[in-house]
């Protein structure tokens, strides 16, 4: 197994690091490892530019133009 050092670690996050091991029962290095997991494991979010990249394409512009309306809109909500 591979050894990471990471330097210059405030002082605070020590600290929180090793109550959040203790309070879960577990070594400060089985803590880094289980937090280290925990990160990498999510599922990577996209940028919104990805999500509309990804889309396919459902029509021509034309097709989503604004019609004006003939009249007031219903009042649905009353």
């Amino acid at each position: 197994m591979a050894d990471q050092l990471v330097r210059l670690v405030d002082e605070e996050l020590v600290r929180s690091l090793k109550d959040r091991a203790g309070r879960n029962g577990r070594d400060v290095d089985a803590g880094h490892w289980a937090i280290l997991a925990a990160a990498l494991a999510r599922p990577h979010k996209r940028a919104f530019a990805e999500v509309l990249a990804s889309m396919r394409d459902a029509g021509a512009d034309a097709d989503f133009g604004r019609m004006e309306s003939a009249g007031d809109a219903p009042r649905v909500f009353d």
